[in-house]
């Protein structure tokens, strides 16, 4: 039987999601993984969509949007659903509830901590988590630019 997923929470404090989505979307490529990210916003998809496109002037992130063609190939593949069409090792949540993790890795929830209802949310799926027996750790965007371990 495989491990069971581990659970990153990501704790925005100062900077947007579009930033820090592409720089965790390059290490999981980097690693060698397939990314799925998930969001029921279909306008933070789009957006989301674009900025991987530009986000840097001498690179951007290859990816497709479920509903596209060929699916199924893409390193990044973003979109709502429950579906791992892209065989992604990694899961990166940006609203809403996990569901079935068979298959993934790692999880990585990514949420803003000025948004009142987004963090009660990331605070409840953390204690459902470590209840379920997934490992889980806390990043929390730390004073300099990067992140500190906080459990």
């Amino acid at each position: 039987m495989p491990p069971p997923c581990e659970i990153w929470f990501y704790h925005l404090e100062r900077t947007s999601l579009e930033q820090v989505l592409p720089e965790l979307l390059e290490k999981t490529v980097s690693r060698g993984w397939r990314a799925r990210v998930r969001s029921a916003d279909a306008g933070r998809i789009a957006a989301l969509d674009a900025a991987l496109w530009t986000y840097r002037d001498d690179s951007f992130l290859p990816h497709g949007v479920i509903g596209e063609p060929f699916t199924d190939r893409q390193p990044i593949l973003l979109g709502e659903g429950s579906d791992n069409t892209n065989g992604a090792q990694a899961l990166f949540l940006l609203d809403g509830d996990p569901g079935d993790l068979a298959g993934y890795e790692r999880c990585v929830v990514v949420f803003d901590g000025r948004d009142e209802p987004a963090l009660q949310a990331a605070r409840a799926l953390w204690s459902r988590c470590r209840k379920a027996g997934h490992p889980v750790t806390y990043w929390r965007q730390g004073e300099s630019r990067g992140w500190e371990k906080q459990s």
